[in-house]
């Protein structure tokens, strides 16, 4: 789906998102774990921390002032959600790895077929049409 130009960069790193979860969903022994309990914490740092502040400085204000609160509130919840598993990561905790990955998997997809669409709509009809 082509995005407008506001919203291109934030779907690009989604693929980054959805890349992590897979390796997450794919690990299935101590050594693929072990490797992820060392990574993930600088890729949500370096990268999805990044992408949430973004979104939550720019799109969810203007989604919240369109009148989209309930899109908006979902978003929070789940970038506390995540940001609460990968601190359990960071401190070793390789059960929150399978919660996060696939937290990760469907926060993406809400973004890319709910949230970004309802902006695009809302927020970007012009930019996307010119």
């Amino acid at each position: 789906m082509k995005r407008s130009p506001a919203l291109r960069q934030l779907s690009r790193e989604h693929h980054t998102a959805l890349s992590l979860a897979l390796r997450i969903a794919k690990a299935n022994d101590t050594v693929a774990r072990e490797a992820l309990l060392a990574s993930v914490p600088r890729l949500f740092n370096d990268e999805l921390e990044p992408h949430f502040q973004e979104e939550e400085r720019s799109l969810l204000p203007q989604l919240a002032t369109a009148g989209e609160m309930a899109l908006v509130a979902r978003t929070l919840a789940e970038h506390a959600q995540m940001r609460a598993l990968a601190a359990a990561i960071a401190i070793g905790n390789a059960s929150a790895l399978a919660p996060f990955g696939e937290l990760l998997q469907a926060h993406v997809r809400f973004e890319e077929r709910e949230l970004f669409a309802v902006a695009e709509r809302r927020l970007f009809a012009d930019a996307a049409a010119a």
